[in-house]
């Protein structure tokens, strides 16, 4: 059980979204940082898809109600346990009692936490994510806030002699975080939409930075910077969006959309963010500065297949270092 003594900015329970209803209107969902959810709950040996706490710049006061193990995987937001600091991208044994509290952001904005064994709440639709906007899924479908009880499934028992074990000194190894940063260099491949804007802003958009809006949200990045406009005005019929597409609407300011971005939409999409860089996106925020390039689709491809590859032996490396435990 985990008790909510301070709600936070925006604390919400996420897993890796909902699939197989957008056909009905329903959003997919999901942990904004999904690389960061995976590997958070790899390192507590939970299943990559089990629900987390997706904790967003202003983190929480948790109080944990059993012993076990967590990890805290994303952006660092000083993270600390009875007040003692603790490391992210790393199991951590916690005893039945302890407070997990945050501070000031140091890098990135929002901080998942794994617990082992999992966070227990009704699946909806094949989820246990939280939308927001429809009130459905996740802890009531809403924010978690002061006075909460949120149900942790049961520890396994295979990890009950490793926590005894853990829990007698620190452990000493960790995964490597993403290269998050205040300003990154984005990689993007052409949008549908791309040779429908005019030739300056086809340059720009690789050329210029763009700032994330304070007007931003789970649902999309706003940005501000130079305007983009088409070569001629038009309409055009909604069609499907992913999980970032770039839309620019008719102000020129693009649209990065996110994870509980609509399921189609009708504005010409300049851009699509490579998967392997959502998360440096996500971990943005407002007046962060980003700028795009350009690179092709096979070898957006080819960064996701390295990337598969890394978490793959990053699994194998876990669970060897969890053998030490045994």
């Amino acid at each position: 059980m985990l008790k909510i003594l301070k709600s936070g900015l925006q604390t919400t329970v996420q897993d890796l979204g909902r699939y197989g209803f957008q056909k009905y209107g329903v959003i997919v969902s999901g942990a904004m940082d999904p690389y960061a959810h995976r590997l958070a709950n790899l390192l507590v040996r939970n299943a990559e898809n089990a629900a987390t706490l997706e904790i967003a710049l202003v983190g929480p006061a948790v109080q944990f109600d059993n012993d076990g193990f967590i990890a805290l995987c994303g952006g660092d937001l000083s993270p600390k346990i009875d007040g003692k600091q603790v490391d992210l991208w790393r199991p951590i044994a916690v005893k039945k009692g302890s407070t997990l509290t945050f501070g000031a952001p140091k890098t990135g904005c929002r901080c998942y936490l794994a617990v082992s064994g999992g966070i227990s709440v009704p699946e909806v639709m094949n989820s246990r994510s939280t939308y927001l906007r429809a009130e459905i899924g996740g802890f009531h479908g809403r924010a978690l806030k002061m006075g909460d009880l949120v149900e942790v499934n049961p520890l396994p028992p295979e990890q009950l002699a490793a926590f005894y074990k853990a829990i007698s000194k620190e452990t000493d190894w960790q995964v490597l975080a993403p290269r998050y940063s205040a300003e990154p260099v984005i990689r993007m491949i052409r949008g549908r939409q791309y040779d429908l804007f005019d030739e300056q802003s086809k340059r720009r958009v690789f050329t210029e930075p763009f700032s994330v809006s304070a007007n931003s949200d789970r649902m999309g990045y706003r940005l501000e910077g130079t305007l983009l406009s088409l070569k001629e005005p038009g309409e055009l019929i909604s069609e499907a969006v992913a999980f970032g597409s770039i839309q620019v609407p008719a102000d020129g300011n693009p649209i990065v959309l996110l994870a509980d971005r609509q399921t189609t939409g009708g504005y010409p999409k300049i851009g699509q963010v490579a998967s392997v860089d959502l998360p440096l996106v996500s971990q943005l925020k407002p007046g962060n500065r980003l700028r795009f390039q350009e690179i092709s689709l096979e070898e957006a491809q080819q960064l996701w297949m390295e990337q598969e590859q890394k978490i793959r032996q990053l699994k194998i490396s876990i669970q060897l270092k969890w053998e030490e435990w045994k």
